[in-house]
């Protein structure tokens, strides 16, 4: 379940809250959505159609009775249904835009699109958005966040510029053609440097059964397979599943013939056991960007225990996060084998008796 102090998600729901709109009848359709009290308390027992596909937040909501989630809520509806479509739109601009876009086809006649964003992730930008597509209906502020919505929706919307962001989030080659990606994806348009660094010492000798957490795009899994032939299997761990679907595309096919696992999964949730290698550039933020070293440790600490005596780790980060205590409490061997850029890398080896 989102937190406690999820202000964008409270703030959402302020203009039911306070009498300016009212929650219509019918299905609702909830973007980017997250569980919480404020969702619960506005939603009570009727239906909502939800879209997540970050594993970590849509798993609680999954567990809602009456609710539907999915990765993307075109498979579980037709368009133009929705009495209300809410959004919480992201950060990266260009997905944002094509978000409000997909709302825009979701809403019915006579409904309304409401979405809310806290200040520093882009509030004004994204009500001067949807104003542009669509004209606004209202808005209000607390928590440090901005709730906005349309008026009832008759056809007043620009048509032309709803088609050029539906276009935004399209999937689109990068690095001279080599991968395939997409805004919002973490480092969507480049190679990360913690990442490239972490390649370029790949060891050749590799081998026997691997996984990459936190796979992204599929970068790091690609770089594997093609410096260390003896690698046999591997298997792609990836919470955010737009994310995962492009490493299955960047895999297709792998440099040579093995077995592919794509596994949508929160890692922190722990992963299964028998691995020979891992890989890892584990993630030091919530979606939201707020600082979460303990992401990265958890990463470490599941790495730790899937791994067979013996296994190597070989993971990545800032020169500044605090990781050195688990990996010592964890693993036999420590040691930094390279730093650049502010990025350290460190191969950690699991004794036999860890």
């Amino acid at each position: 379940m989102a937190s406690s102090d999820d202000a964008p998600l409270q703030t959402l729901f302020l203009p039911f809250s306070q009498g300016a709109l009212r929650w219509p009848e019918g299905p609702v359709a909830f973007l980017r959505a997250r569980d919480g009290w404020p969702l619960r308390e506005a939603a009570g027992s009727r239906e909502v159609h939800c879209e997540q596909s970050f594993a970590p937040f849509a798993q609680p909501l999954q567990q809602a009775a009456g609710w539907t989630v999915s990765g993307q809520l075109d498979d579980v509806a037709g368009k133009g249904r929705y009495p209300l479509v809410l959004v919480l739109p992201p950060r990266q601009r260009e997905e944002a835009r094509a978000l409000f876009a997909r709302a825009l086809a979701l809403v019915a006649d006579g409904g309304r699109i409401v979405a809310c964003q806290s200040n520093n992730e882009g509030a004004r930008s994204g009500e001067g958005d949807l104003k542009q597509l669509t004209g606004l209906g209202g808005s209000l502020t607390k928590n440090h966040c901005r709730v906005y919505w349309t008026a009832p929706m008759q056809g007043q919307h620009d048509a032309d510029l709803a088609k050029r962001w539906s276009a935004l989030d399209a999937v689109r080659p990068i690095v001279g053609g080599r991968f395939l990606s997409r805004p919002g994806v973490f480092a969507w348009d480049r190679i990360d440097p913690a990442s490239a660094l972490l390649a370029e010492h790949l060891p050749a000798d590799l081998a026997g059964r691997a996984a990459d957490l936190g796979a992204g795009y599929g970068y790091l899994s690609r770089e594997l397979l093609e410096r260390c032939p003896k690698i046999t299997a591997l298997d792609l761990y990836e919470a955010e599943q737009r994310a995962l679907a492009l490493a299955e595309l960047n895999l297709a096919p792998p440099p040579r013939p093995l077995p592919l696992r794509f596994l949508w999964q929160d890692v922190t949730a722990g992963i299964e056991p028998g691995y020979d290698v891992i890989i890892s550039n584990p993630p030091f933020h919530t979606p939201s960007r707020a600082d979460r070293p303990d992401i990265g440790q958890r990463f470490i600490a599941v790495a730790a225990q899937a791994l067979r005596p013996g296994g190597r780790l070989y993971v990545v980060a800032n020169r500044h996060l605090p990781y050195e205590y688990t990996l010592n409490e964890s693993f036999g061997a420590v040691r930094v084998i390279a730093e650049r850029d502010g990025f350290k890398l460190v191969e950690a080896v699991k004794g036999k008796g860890k």
